[in-house]
């Protein structure tokens, strides 16, 4: 874990992110950068015939006003950020926001994105989503979704959720490393639905194969019955006090992803602990 990436809002949760991230460069000695994604106005309308024309045009005395407020206020946040032990960069960038994320990771070589998350429901989740769903289902790396304030001291117990069937290699080598770094308790966890229910027997042989194989240590396994795997997973969570919940995530889009929907980004919205998500696909 080289490079962390936090994309910055300056809202409460992208604070609680960054305060995060932090701690979380500090332990590995990496490079934490924090990424301002400044989205600049444009303005159309549409007229009675339902043509498009150019609306007034962008104020641009504003925007200049804006650039100039960001510029300074990241400049304060380095001024004031003590990196002892790592190196700490900052960057504003200008377009779409989940765009210039999904650039940044890949030009900054981004080992892992921490950043925050508002969570959402209803029609918003469905047809919408947010930039950090989005970035929770494409990114190429791990990404920990922060909402409250939380230290990395703070983890001793990680819920690692999973069906054990698609063991990878690069999810379980990047498990591996988020259980070192914060020196967590691992809770290996199979929910069992009435839709998707698998024998005790055959789930118990999976999860000590896996820990066995992978040679995990300070790991635990249970089977956990619920209605649903998302409800499952945060029960689980909470009934142990976990610190943090992990998981894969395929990365469906589209038309699938509307249909089917995706444990991950449910979880991502609706759990209160951090979540550390993977895409494996």
């Amino acid at each position: 874990m080289k490079t962390i990436l936090v994309p910055f809002d300056f809202s409460e949760q992208a604070e609680n992110a960054f305060e995060f991230a932090k701690g979380l460069a500090k332990k590995k000695a990496a490079h934490l950068k924090l990424l301002h994604v400044l989205e600049t106005p444009t303005m159309t309308s549409m007229n009675t015939m339902g043509t498009v024309d150019a609306g007034p045009e962008i104020d641009q005395i504003y925007v200049l006003e804006l650039v100039e407020k960001r510029k300074q206020q990241l400049a304060e946040i380095e001024a004031k950020t003590n990196a002892e032990g790592y190196k700490f960069s900052t960057k504003l960038i200008f377009g779409n926001p989940y765009a210039g994320i999904t650039k940044e990771v890949v030009d900054f070589d981004a080992n892992l994105i921490v950043m925050g998350s508002k969570g959402s429901s209803g029609i918003e989740e469905l047809l919408i989503g947010s930039n950090t769903e989005k970035v929770v289902r494409n990114a190429k790396c791990p990404v920990i979704t922060i909402k409250d304030q939380v230290s990395t001291d703070d983890i001793k117990r990680i819920v690692f959720a999973s069906d054990f069937n698609d063991n990878s290699i690069k999810l379980v080598n990047k498990l591996k490393t988020l259980q070192s770094t914060l020196g967590a308790e691992l809770f290996l966890v199979k929910i069992n639905t009435p839709s998707l229910f698998e024998n005790s027997r055959i789930s118990t042989k999976s999860m000590e194969a896996f820990i066995k194989d992978h040679q995990f240590e300070n790991a635990h396994f249970s089977i956990y019955n619920s209605g649903s795997e998302e409800e499952g997973i945060r029960d689980y969570a909470e009934d142990i006090d976990a610190d943090m919940i992990a998981m894969a995530t395929h990365g469906r889009t589209g038309f699938l992803h509307l249909l089917g929907g995706s444990i991950a980004e449910d979880v991502v919205n609706h759990a209160k602990r951090p979540v550390w998500t993977f895409k494996v696909k």
